[in-house]
């Protein structure tokens, strides 16, 4: 009588369990379904068909259910002979894919479209003779000798962070010091998340003369209320006035826009103005897909486009890892999607570290960096015009850094630090959420004086630095 009492009470908690379930799962706003199933789906098809990585670890690991349980119900069927990832809560509700492409990486596809977006076209690459192995970083594959007061700052878990993947040091051009986690390494692409925003500005002073300058207004062609006033340098300062919920929790504007509408650029756009252009700071993923979708629109022909990065920034660069993902409606995922290995990324910011020159030639018009360098108006010094950080937001101590230092950041502990008067670019990726408090200053305060010391820092130059297209002269 007793294990029929047992059984029966299991049995009936395990009946509520179901009801609950399904009570949950009809109330569960539909929204928050497809934004989990198309996050999941997007993550795993990326890291899986690009990083090389294996799909239940990333399902395990790389997929975080904080602020979406629902994550963790869902179903996930990798395709590799199509190349497609669907994933499903209970394998049928909220259904939502991902599909690879050679050279446009991974797309969410909302729906059974997967057929439609395949069709896109895919961009050639620029044809370059690959890096000498023996010529060392940045112009070949080589690594020299590393420096040990370097190294062992990296090899220090609390600099390095819980989560960190990789982290590598370059100065004066060189790699000084590099590090890589367990199932990792130097040729694993990894994602920027909003490090991407950068490498975008990048994309749009490649092309600044098809704008005619960094004042241009209307910019898309619905705007013709008063966000036909909003300039190209609003969106890039994170000034536009435009509405955006940035928040990553639950059914935010970014994850609605980057995980469930089929035209990214076009949802973030839609939104009505919250202040007048050019008044408020509001750091927005929609005003970078927006701005990877005008920066496209410059050109007549979408297959230019799609190779306008490779063959003008990624391949002189030598960026050969660097793939660019782009969505469904084929625009460029500019506020998150870059993925390069840990080396490409410190190539570019390296990039950035000599003022957009790159052996001789000038990628980025002249004076463009130090433009990109500049406050935004409107961020009180915070940010910069470019879509790169002056200072790290609140809660992450800058204290003792250099104060040229400024940063690329992204989601979950991505960072590049570029100190001009060090010579210096620090880039540490990983998978370190914003709860768990990692800040990438002491790791950059600690590598920054340990170069000072083993050298003498740049004098910075005080004349001014002017291009040829109308860019704001800044003393530097």
């Amino acid at each position: 009588m007793r294990i029929e009492r047992v059984a029966k009470r299991v049995g009936l908690i395990l009946l509520a369990v179901v009801i609950g379930l399904a009570a949950w799962l009809l109330i569960a706003p539909p929204t928050l379904l497809r934004i989990g199933s198309g996050y999941t789906a997007k993550i795993v098809c990326s890291n899986v068909f690009l990083a090389g990585r294996d799909a239940d670890q990333v399902r395990r690991v790389d997929v975080q259910a904080p602020g979406n349980p629902l994550l963790r119900l869902m179903s996930v069927d990798v395709d590799r002979p199509r190349r497609v990832v669907t994933v499903a809560m209970l394998g049928v509700i909220g259904r939502n894919q991902a599909v690879y492409r050679e050279g446009l990486g991974c797309t969410t596809v909302p729906g059974d479209n997967v057929e439609r977006v395949r069709a896109q076209i895919a961009p050639s690459r620029a044809m370059l003779p690959p890096p000498a192995p023996t010529a060392l970083w940045p112009m070949g594959r080589a690594v020299g000798e590393a420096d040990p007061a370097v190294a062992a700052l990296l090899a220090d878990e609390t600099l390095a962070g819980p989560g960190m993947r990789a982290m590598v040091v370059a100065r004066d051009g060189r790699i000084v010091a590099e590090r890589y986690a367990p199932g990792f390494r130097a040729d694993t692409r990894l994602i920027g998340w909003s490090m991407t925003k950068t490498v975008t500005a990048a994309l749009v002073g490649t092309v600044l003369d098809r704008f005619g300058g960094l004042e241009a207004k209307g910019l898309r062609p619905e705007w013709t209320d008063a966000r036909r006033r909003i300039t190209l340098a609003q969106l890039l300062g994170m000034e536009s006035g435009l509405a955006f919920n940035e928040d990553y929790g639950g059914t935010s504007d970014v994850n609605r826009m980057l995980f469930t509408a089929p035209d990214p650029a076009a949802f973030a756009a839609a939104k009505p103005l919250a202040a007048p252009p050019g008044t408020v700071f509001d750091y927005s993923s929609g005003s970078s897909v927006i701005l990877a979708r005008v920066f496209q629109d410059r050109f007549a022909r979408q297959e230019e486009a799609l190779r306008w990065p490779y063959d003008m920034l990624f391949g002189p660069v030598g960026m050969r890892s660097a793939v660019l993902e782009v969505d469904g409606r084929g625009t460029f995922g500019g506020a998150s999607f870059l993925y390069a290995d840990a080396r490409d990324w410190a190539r570019f910011g390296q990039l950035l570290l000599q003022d957009g020159v790159w052996n001789g030639r000038q990628i980025l018009p002249r004076g463009y960096v130090a433009w990109m360098q500049a406050p935004s108006r409107a961020s009180g010094g915070r940010y910069g015009r470019g879509q790169v950080w002056r200072r790290l937001p609140q809660g992450m101590d800058r204290a003792g850094l250099p104060a040229d230092t400024y940063w690329m950041l992204g989601h979950d502990g991505q960072s590049i630090a570029i100190v001009p008067s060090r010579r210096l670019v620090v880039v540490r990726m990983g998978l370190t959420p914003r709860r768990a408090g990692y800040s990438p200053a002491p790791l950059v305060q600690r590598v920054s004086a340990s170069v000072a010391i083993g050298g003498s820092d740049r004098a910075v130059s005080k004349g001014r630095v002017v291009d040829a297209l109308g860019l704001e002269p800044r003393t530097r």
